[in-house]
């Protein structure tokens, strides 16, 4: 009877800390992990290699994993003072630190096996993908710029992708890392406006909380046509198609869209911006630079 009531809370815990790291956010850098790997199959030999693919995806689940975790333990004190944040899992205690640093732990040796399996360089330059992750929740008790520390751990994302299926460092793929640390920056900066008062009175450190409202949403504007720029020249640097061009277009429409929805006066529709705008950012353009990738060759 005891060995059996104390099974049951297990999956309530693994639930709760799934919750925690928001693991469904993952569609944010995924798609331009696959964008930058399967690039990079079509220029190496034209085929898909389903276990480096694989193990990229176990690789950036496994990173972002441990990056959300670390964040929500160094940010649980910040947290339980934001009305917005006081709910999650660690404030309330529904995930103990205990169980989120196993948790996070176990995702860091995960994604360092995901690298190691890749290949050498990968795992040797593991590390460096790490450190802004743990850097970007400290960021916001030194720097009115912590945005940026986060465009920079994003930016691993397919430059790290890149070099797991070549095992060499592509130039191209920094390209595309830049235009996706600089896009998730940018909306970054939109979802900050929302805790602008807490961070103010809490001393919390922030480009909304520095420069206000309608600086940060300039700000993000800024970033996302930073970004489009970026992915011209990515489009440029590897040949894209037409399909990756369309791409394109619906991703500068989608940016446009979603500056329109978000005013400094007006923030009632930030989630809206923040969640399903860059959800879809995402995927389209996945989707179109794989059509765009089977048209000139890539195949099974």
């Amino acid at each position: 009877m005891t060995s059996a009531a104390a099974a049951v809370p297990q999956p309530g815990r693994t639930r709760s800390f799934l919750r925690l790291v928001m693991i469904e956010h993952s569609v944010f850098a995924l798609p331009f992990a696959y964008t930058a790997a399967l690039t990079a199959m079509r220029l190496w030999d034209g085929s898909v290699h389903w276990t480096k693919l694989l193990l990229i995806t176990v690789a950036m689940v496994g990173l972002r994993t441990f990056a959300m975790a670390a964040n929500r333990i160094i940010d649980r004190e910040i947290d339980a003072r934001n009305p917005r944040t006081a709910s999650r899992e660690l404030v309330t205690g529904a995930v103990s630190v205990r169980t989120a640093w196993t948790g996070a732990l176990v995702a860091l040796v995960v994604f360092l096996g995901a690298a190691a399996l890749l290949n050498p360089l990968c795992l040797a330059l593991a590390p460096v993908a790490v450190v802004p992750m743990v850097v970007y929740p400290y960021g916001k008790r030194f720097t009115d710029f912590p945005h940026a520390i986060l465009g920079l751990a994003q930016a691993m994302g397919p430059i790290g992708a890149w070099i797991g299926v070549t095992g060499q460092w592509s130039w191209d793929a920094v390209i595309l890392g830049l235009a996706i640390g600089i896009w998730i920056g940018g909306f970054d900066l939109i979802y900050a406006c929302q805790d602008v008062a807490a961070d103010r009175a809490h001393g919390v450190r922030s480009v909304p909380a520095r420069f206000g409202i309608a600086g940060a949403l300039h700000g993000a504007r800024a970033c996302h046509v930073i970004t489009t720029l970026l992915l011209v020249w990515y489009a440029l640097a590897t040949g894209a198609g037409v399909f990756f061009w369309l791409g394109l277009v619906i991703v500068a429409a989608a940016f446009a869209y979603e500056h329109t929805i978000v005013r400094p006066d007006d923030l009632s529709r930030l989630n809206r911006a923040f969640f399903t705008v860059n959800g879809f950012i995402g995927i389209a353009l996945f989707c179109c630079a794989l059509l765009d990738l089977v048209v000139r060759g890539l195949g099974p």
